[in-house]
């Protein structure tokens, strides 16, 4: 793998048998979807038949940004018609990426309204394990809690480059859960190089109408949302993220200042990025957490083909995270 540091890989051949026996499959990542919504709803609807057929084996389910491609109504019909097949069988949560703001998803602004609308507040607090949001009525900045194999799991969902004040709210519902191991969910943060974004990168959000807009506040890369928010926190396990393209993978553990290793994952099989098919062709993150021994299994699997990945940047092991402490 191109990261620095060191993972272990392992033949998966025994886990690559049929999905339905594929157990315990812990935690499922969606990324970027915004070419399925827009012109392949069928790849979008198989990802999510899949994830509801296994709903007894998957104990959360993130989905990194952009949603949609264009921020377009039509778009967000597709999406909700995908994710509510999720709805009462295993919790979820969405991040919101540059193409889900603003008019035709330029981003100029923060204008949120489509995906508030069709992802209603109203809806995901009444079910049972979310949290909290950092606006009341709005879903761009959300907490959720779940438990999994003997370990207590918040994740914090933020907005594509969050502002400082999202950061300083992030941490402050950190505090409060002391005793819970902390998933960061956001559509920008990791680099195609394995490094978290930062000044020289493309794709950076304060290059966004967003990020000259100062009125609604500061807007974070991945290098300050480390300084400000990750690496200040000994509970934080993992960040995963989206976004970029290249070849649409990156891996970084690092070291926070309280010793923790935080495992950074980036994923996007989106038009765009190298070898992509249809947008994407439907691949999933698996990630099968083995708390016992600090191991993380990473898999990527489409429903759509029924194929898994075998390159070593989509298929690998990491040890040495710890779980309990």
């Amino acid at each position: 793998m191109k990261s620095v540091i060191k993972i272990l890989f392992l033949c998966l051949a025994v886990l690559e048998m049929s999905c339905a026996v594929q157990k315990p499959v812990r935690i499922v990542l969606m990324p970027d979807t915004q070419n399925y919504a827009e012109t392949h709803p069928d790849i979008f609807n198989s990802q999510t038949e899949w994830i509801a057929a296994q709903c007894d084996s998957i104990a959360f389910v993130l989905q990194q940004g952009d949603i949609t491609n264009r921020n377009a109504e039509s778009q967000w019909k597709v999406a909700v018609e995908a994710m509510s097949r999720l709805d009462g069988k295993v919790p979820y949560v969405m991040a919101v990426g540059n193409h889900d703001l603003g008019l035709k998803g330029r981003t100029r602004n923060r204008d949120s309204e489509l995906f508030n609308r069709y992802f209603p507040y109203d809806k995901y607090a009444r079910t049972q394990n979310f949290g909290g949001a950092f606006e009341f009525g709005k879903m761009e900045n959300v907490w959720y809690t779940f438990r999994t194999g003997g370990v207590k799991w918040l994740v914090l969902s933020l907005e594509f480059g969050p502002r400082d004040s999202v950061l300083a709210w992030a941490g402050a519902v950190i505090d409060a859960h002391s005793r819970h191991k902390v998933i960061i969910n956001t559509h920008a943060y990791l680099y195609s190089d394995d490094t978290r974004m930062g000044p020289g990168d493309k794709w950076l959000p304060e290059s966004y109408g967003i990020g000259k807009d100062k009125s609604s506040g500061s807007v974070n890369n991945g290098e300050q949302m480390w300084d400000k928010l990750i690496g200040l926190y000994s509970n934080i396990v993992f960040v995963f993220s989206g976004h970029v393209l290249n070849d649409g993978t990156g891996c970084l553990i690092s070291e926070g200042v309280h010793g923790n290793r935080v495992c950074q994952m980036m994923a996007n099989y989106q038009a765009g990025t190298v070898g992509s098919v249809n947008g994407g062709n439907g691949f999933l993150r698996i990630l099968g957490i083995d708390a016992k021994n600090g191991r993380v299994v990473v898999r990527s699997y489409s429903p759509y083909t029924d194929t898994f990945r075998t390159e070593p940047d989509r298929r690998f092991v990491i040890e040495g995270l710890d779980y309990k402490r």
